[in-house]
Parts: structure tokens; sequence; C-alpha cells
């Protein structure tokens, strides 16, 4: 009713120049855009927005995770920011997370839509997928992986022989300094791949190593200033150039590699003996071809696929990276786990999964590696799917929440030394393995991370094979940082290491 009269009044001045039009149009739109951002009685508190693109420059674009922590120190553990056109809440510290994803699970399941994630993934898979669809989506995902080896013995066996590759390339370089981001992105990856495409690569497959980069550029892109311009602009930042074209072009390309095996599986799929997680839902497409809400159709597919590729490479890869990275920084902790090892499984045989539990420093360091990395440092959004209260402030339908885990990896009150690396903060009095419950770096509640079960395996058999087989340092004149580059997944900066066999 207001903006309408606004326009009344408009409509009834005499306009006598161009300069005068223009002013009163800018006001129009100043006027409208605060009436459509109104804040309700009881939100959250938080810094005020800027007209039409809200707080983009509030933040630092290389360290979000870490301001949007320091701003609940002002405007407490819940505060509001306008991100784009997303009206949106942070929540702070492990009890206050802990209600949004547990507690109140059912309210805050949703994703949150704007203009850059339907151009990308069009809200189908699993990740951005909503309602019905995601629940379909999500129990064909976890039935059809475990199907497929996740979660059992037979999926060791498949880790351990990817290894073999891995080691044999490692061995190549001589001991000489190398890039290890690659040839280890590319042995997660291989895990995902022979369940998906029921094969693996080889590391010198420029095409899918291609992909590979694709891949790591676009999670890096997606929370650059450029993209949540475009959500906020995206018909203005359609037509021009910048990096958010770049995030689109990495997403279509990648896509289209996907096509690519989809088509090839079709060309000799025999539905009654399904080789890989593309053959069976091929056959869920014949199968739910009436139920249409459900989603399962060639694109849904497609989206899927993403889906699995970027949960099952990624983060796994990157906490690897940071396991390198932190075992060279400090090599009495190396050397102890390498102890634990030798006494453990010895030279004679590769670690299993049996040897976890007797292996209790080598497995907090794994999870200290983990809680340290920090590698998706502010989960993935979520939105509240109904009106609703948190801790006494009022949060809309229709509301972005994110999950701030940095705050609860490093909340004071539940680590014993929460800002300095030490496995002691998953060991006990008596040095056996204890998980805090403020270790969620999978998220938690029913939008948790569906390969957790995967990235647990992977991340103790490689660990533990790499120690076993190598020891771990800098070139020689160098030191170990710990810089990061922030995107979806928060990543070391590119280094080199030797890998000198035992």
């Amino acid at each position: 009713m207001v903006l309408e009269n606004i326009v009344l009044l408009l409509a009834s001045v005499q306009w006598t120049d161009t300069g005068t039009v223009l002013l009163m149009f800018v006001i129009f739109l100043l006027i409208s855009d605060q009436l459509r951002n109104r804040k309700p009685r009881n939100y959250p508190p938080g810094p005020i927005p800027l007209p039409f693109i809200g707080n983009v420059f509030n933040l630092d674009a290389k360290q979000p995770h870490i301001q949007l922590t320091t701003l609940s120190d002002h405007y407490g553990n819940i505060f509001s920011l306008r991100l784009g056109s997303l009206n949106t809440v942070v929540v702070n510290t492990y009890s206050m997370v802990k209600k949004v994803l547990s507690d109140q699970a059912n309210i805050f399941t949703g994703r949150p839509t704007n203009d850059v994630t339907k151009r990308i993934i069009k809200s189908q898979g699993v990740t951005f997928n909503n309602g019905y669809s995601w629940k379909q989506q999500r129990r064909f995902t976890l039935s059809t992986l475990k199907y497929f080896g996740v979660g059992k013995r037979s999926l060791e066996v498949i880790i351990m022989e990817e290894y073999k590759f891995l080691h044999q390339t490692i061995m190549d370089t001589n001991g000489l300094p190398c890039d290890p981001h690659y040839f280890i992105n590319n042995a997660v990856s291989n895990i995902i791949c022979s369940m998906v495409f029921g094969k693996r690569f080889e590391y010198t497959d420029q095409r899918f190593l291609n992909m590979l980069r694709l891949m790591s550029k676009a999670l890096k892109l997606q929370t650059s200033v450029w993209i949540q311009l475009y959500g906020a602009f995206p018909r203005a930042m359609h037509f021009l150039p910048g990096p958010h074209k770049d995030l689109f072009s990495c997403f279509h390309q990648v896509r289209a590699f996907i096509k690519e095996e989809v088509d090839k599986h079709y060309a000799d799929w025999d539905p009654s003996s399904p080789r890989d997680f593309i053959d069976c839902y091929l056959s869920e497409i014949q199968k739910r071809k009436d139920d249409l809400e459900a989603g399962f159709h060639e694109e849904g597919l497609q989206y899927a696929v993403l889906d699995l590729f970027v949960a099952g490479t990624e983060t796994t890869s990157t906490t690897l990276l940071w396991a390198f990275v932190y075992m060279m920084k400090y090599p009495e902790i190396q050397e102890k786990v390498q102890e634990e090892i030798d006494k453990v499984v010895g030279l004679s045989r590769r670690p299993n999964m049996d040897d976890r539990s007797s292996m209790p420093y080598t497995d907090a360091v794994i999870h200290e590696v983990q809680r340290m990395g920090n590698v998706v440092p502010l989960s993935v959004p979520r939105m509240t799917n109904e009106d609703t209260i948190l801790e006494g402030y009022f949060i809309p339908k229709g509301t972005q929440i994110i999950p701030n885990l940095t705050s609860v990896l490093f909340d004071q009150s539940k680590w014993k030394t929460p800002h300095s690396f030490d496995p002691q903060n998953f060991l006990n009095a008596q040095g056996l393995f204890e998980k805090p419950e403020a270790f969620i770096p999978f998220s938690a509640g029913k939008r948790s991370c569906p390969g957790e079960s995967l990235a647990r395996t992977e991340l103790f058999l490689f660990f533990t094979s790499f120690l076993q087989s190598f020891t771990l340092s800098p070139p020689e004149g160098t030191q170990t940082s710990l810089d990061f580059k922030f995107g979806m997944t928060l990543s070391p900066k590119p280094f080199k290491m030797n890998f000198t066999p035992r």
C-alpha cells in the first residue's frame, strides 16, 4: 500500500527536466528497496545493509568465515545480513548450530535458491534440491552408494587398489619436490568414479584432469563478490564480463563431460545388470516416469552425478592436503603417528579399517586435521521452511541460514586447545580416542553429508598408507605455510613437498 501511494505521488508530479525525473526515479528505487527488505519485529540484529547490494562489501572475501565469527562478538551468536537478494541469518557456536541442524531440523532443512544456483544446478540433484524431490533423490543416492560398497569391506579393496597407483605415481617423482594437488584429487575422485562410472581415470588423462581443475576453480569462484553481485543484479550482470561468467562456463563444461559419460552408458545399458550409479539411475528413470515430482530424468541424472563429484572429490582431497601440511609443520606429531602405524600394522601389509580401534593417536590426528583444516567453514546454507523462533528471535519463512561451522570447530567452550593443532583434543586422560560432540565437519541432521562414511574410510586408509610408506617434508630451505584460499571449500595455498620412502 505504501509503495502504491509513492507511485501515485510520482505520477502526479509535473516533471520539468530529465534530472528531476532521474532523481525521483532513484528515490523511488531506494524507498522500494527499503520496503521490500523491511525487517520484521524482533528480527536478529546485524550491520546495516546498503541499498540493493546488501552487506556484500561488509565481508572480507578472503576470510569471511573468520569475519562472521568475529561479528558475533558484537551482534551476538545469531545475527543478520543481506547477501545479494537473500535475507540471511548467521548462527554461531555449537549450542546454537545444534538447535538449527538437529533440534529444529524439520524447520531448517530447506536450501535457498537464487539466480546463481538456479542457473548452475536448477535446484536438482541432492545438495540444492528441496521438498519431495530432495527426499526421493537423497534416498536413492544413499541406497545406491551402499549397494556399490559404501560402508562395506568391499570399498576398502577399491581404495587400497587406488593407493597402489598413487604410490607408484609418487615413487616416480624420485624424491624431488612435487605439487600433490592434482594426483591426490584424481586418486580420491577415482573412488567415487568407480561407483558412478564403473571405472577409474589415469592420472595422465588430460580430459579428466581438466574436469577436476574446472571443479576446483568453480568452488573458489562460487563465494566471490562477483557472484554475490550477480545474485543482486542478475539481469545487469548477465551482460557484464567477470568471474561470474567463468563460474557458469566451468559448470557447463563439467556437465558436458558428465553427459558424454551418460551417453556412453546408454549405448550398452543392460537394466538387468547394473554396473554403477548411472545404470541404476537410468533404471530409476524408467521406474519413476509417472512420478514427475521426484525429478528422475536425464537432466536430473547429470546434476546427481555433479553432486557426487563435488561431495566425493573436493572435500576429501582437500582434507588430505591439509594432512600433508600439518604433518610437515609438526614433524614430531608425524613421527608419533608413524610409530603407532609401525607398532600396529608393521611394514608387511597395508592398513585396514579394523586397525583404527588400535590406533587412537592416529585417529585423533586425522580428526584434528579435519577440525583445524575446517574444509567447509560455513557449511552449505540452509533455508527456513516456515516462520520460526530461534532463541527469542523471529525468523521468517524463506530466510537463508548460514550455520557457521568455524565457530563450532573452534568453540572455546568445547575444545581443550581450540586454536592450536593438538591431537589431545580427541584423546581422554587414558590416551584413548574420544570424539567431542562439537566435531561436526560433515554438518549434522537430515542435511548432513551423504558421503560421510565414504570420506571417513578414505581419510583413514589413505593417510595411514602414506605415513607407512613415506616421510613428508617441505623442500629444503622452505617453511610450511598454513595460509589458505577461501571458497566453498577452504584449501591450503599451493605448495610443494617431498615424499621420502621409509
